[in-house]
């Protein structure tokens, strides 16, 4: 701004600041130093001291402690009393900075985020209910599976005709016999379902010895693993709109699960089975995949413009939220 006065003084204020990209606007208001806002004066009608002090007495007493300025002055005109407007009430407790919210209200408890890591199978289970259509309008069977978040092999699963608490212990102790779980060993994560935050499956977890972990509420990727395995059974052109019964809706998902862990080559997991990853085999598929991709490039290296081609590696880790690099520095 002193540059563009001092070269005004020569070649003209409108050249200077033309030349110096200065707006001219800008250098008038700083030639003009700003004016200090003078205080309200206080109207001859206004209310002094003590009578506002007397209105705030009223409003803190037992009384009206808990009521509206609103409604404290409607009483206290029925009762042939007037102090002063509502309006003026609420400015008293504008002025003394109480103008809140002044009784005791429910506030929603703060959920961490779920930052779960598997580096191998047994560690990170997840698990998840879903509806299957019944025969009828408004009838179901509900479709209880858990999933292994860094083998995405499904550990155990049961069809019922209920969401029930027993059931759901039941799966998760025969799911934990069966993979041999120990004491400390493994972290199973849901959703916050009637079932998942009962009060039986969270003794059976600690007698177990198993952690459990919660998604926070209405907030779906907390779970990710068990959405998108639902989806992959819903979205299979075998998937039935309605089942006739439960022996039909057993029937399917032990159909599909049997396809799903030995047949379905899943793309999280460099298009391996679950079963392959879940039994420890992974790394023996992978190395003959390296050696058949090896005998082609022999065969026609030409058509391998890129070198020799290898194997999509297997994944070391799966994450329910990975920390952003932000909050690893």
């Amino acid at each position: 701004m002193n540059m563009a006065e001092e070269l005004g003084k020569k070649v003209g204020l409108v050249s200077a600041c033309a030349a110096l990209g200065v707006a001219r606007s800008t250098l008038y208001r700083r030639r003009t130093p700003a004016k200090l806002a003078s205080p309200r004066p206080k109207p001859a009608r206004a209310l002094g001291a003590e009578e506002r002090q007397a209105v705030l007495a009223v409003l803190h007493s037992e009384r009206f402690v808990d009521r509206a300025p609103a409604e404290v002055a409607a009483t206290l005109i029925d009762e042939g009393t007037y102090l002063c407007a509502a309006r003026t009430m609420y400015r008293i407790l504008l002025d003394n900075e109480e103008v809140r919210e002044r009784r005791n209200q429910l506030r929603h408890p703060t959920y961490t985020k779920p930052e779960l890591l598997a580096t191998a199978p047994n560690q990170v289970w997840t698990w998840d209910i879903t509806k299957l259509m019944g025969p009828a309008k408004w009838t179901y069977f509900y479709l209880y599976v858990i999933i292994d978040i860094f083998s995405r092999d499904v550990v155990g699963w049961m069809v019922a005709d209920r969401e029930s608490s027993a059931l759901a212990q039941r799966l998760i102790r025969e799911s934990c016999e069966r993979q041999c779980i120990e004491k400390d060993q493994l972290t199973i994560h849901s959703d916050r379902g009637t079932s998942m935050t009962s009060l039986g499956v969270a003794q059976l977890l600690g007698t177990l010895g198993v952690t459990k972990s919660f998604s926070r509420p209405h907030v779906s990727n907390d779970n990710p693993y068990s959405e998108s395995h639902f989806k992959t059974l819903k979205y299979r052109p075998d998937f039935p709109s309605r089942f006739g019964s439960i022996v039909d809706a057993i029937s399917h998902c032990r159909h599909f699960f049997d396809w799903y862990r030995n047949e379905h080559r899943h793309s999280g997991i460099a298009m391996l089975t679950p079963a392959t990853v879940h039994q420890g085999r992974a790394s023996l598929v992978l190395e003959q995949r390296a050696r058949i991709l090896q005998v082609a490039y022999e065969a026609h290296p030409e058509r391998f413009v890129n070198g020799p081609p290898s194997p999509v590696a297997l994944p070391t880790a799966a994450w329910i939220n990975p920390p952003t690099p932000k909050a690893l520095q």
